[in-house]
C-alpha cells in the first residue's frame, strides 16, 4: 500500500497541495492550448492565401518558361538558367510562442542586373525570369508558414495529451485521495470523541 494514501493530516495536506497544483497546471495547459490553436488558425489562413497565390504564380511562370523554350530553344534556356546566382540571402531565426519554437525566415529579394544579354534574348526570357523570382519569394514565405503550422500542430497535440491526463487521471485521482483521507480522519475524530465521552461518563459514574 502506498504510504501517501494513509489517512494522516500530513498526507491530507500533501494531497490537497497536489490537487491544487494539478488544477493550476490544467488551467495553464488549457490556456496554452487555446493560444496555440488561435495562432495555428491564423497561420492556416495565411498559408491558404499564399497557396492560392503560388498556384496561379506557378502556372503563369511555367507558361512564360514554355514560351521562352519555344522562342529560344530548351538548350539555350537551360544554359541561361546556370548563370543565375545561388540564393544566399535567406537566414532562419526562431521566435517562441508559449514555449514552441517557430521559424522566422529573413529573406531579401535581389534586384540585380540580368545575367544574360539583351541582344541575344527576347522578352519571353525577361517575363520568365520575373515570374520565377515571384515564385521564389512566395515559396520562401510558404515554407516558413507551413513549417510553423506543423510545429504548432505537434505542440497542440502534446499539450492536449497533458490536458487530458490532468483532467481525466491526475485531478480525479487526487480529488478522490483528498475525499478518502478526509473521510477517514473525520471518522477517527468521531471515534475519538465518542471514546472520550465514554471515558468521561465512566469517571463521573
Amino acid at each position: 500500500m502506498d504510504p501517501r494514501t494513509f489517512p494522516t493530516k500530513g498526507n491530507l495536506m500533501l494531497a490537497k497541495n497536489s490537487l491544487s497544483l494539478s488544477k493550476l497546471g490544467y488551467d495553464l495547459m488549457d490556456r496554452k492550448r487555446n493560444i496555440l490553436i488561435r495562432e495555428l488558425m491564423e497561420i492556416i489562413d495565411e498559408a491558404r492565401t499564399i497557396q492560392d497565390e503560388i498556384d496561379s504564380t506557378f502556372t503563369y511562370a511555367y507558361q512564360c518558361l514554355q514560351r521562352a523554350n519555344i522562342e529560344h530553344g530548351i538548350s539555350l534556356v537551360a544554359q541561361l538558367a546556370y548563370t543565375v546566382p545561388i540564393e544566399d540571402s535567406v537566414t532562419i531565426q526562431t521566435r517562441s510562442i508559449m514555449g514552441t519554437e517557430i521559424p522566422h525566415v529573413k529573406y531579401e529579394p535581389r534586384v540585380g542586373l540580368p545575367t544574360y544579354s539583351f541582344s541575344t534574348t527576347k522578352e519571353s526570357i525577361d517575363m520568365a525570369t520575373k515570374a520565377f523570382h515571384r515564385v521564389k519569394d512566395l515559396t520562401v514565405k510558404l515554407s516558413m508558414v507551413e513549417n510553423s503550422a506543423y510545429r504548432l500542430a505537434a505542440s497542440i497535440k502534446k499539450t492536449q495529451k497533458r490536458v487530458n491526463a490532468l483532467q481525466n487521471i491526475t485531478i480525479p485521482m487526487y480529488a478522490a485521495l483528498v475525499y478518502h483521507i478526509s473521510n477517514a480522519l473525520e471518522e477517527k475524530e468521531r471515534e475519538e470523541f465518542t471514546r472520550l465521552k465514554i471515558i468521561k461518563a465512566r469517571k463521573e459514574a
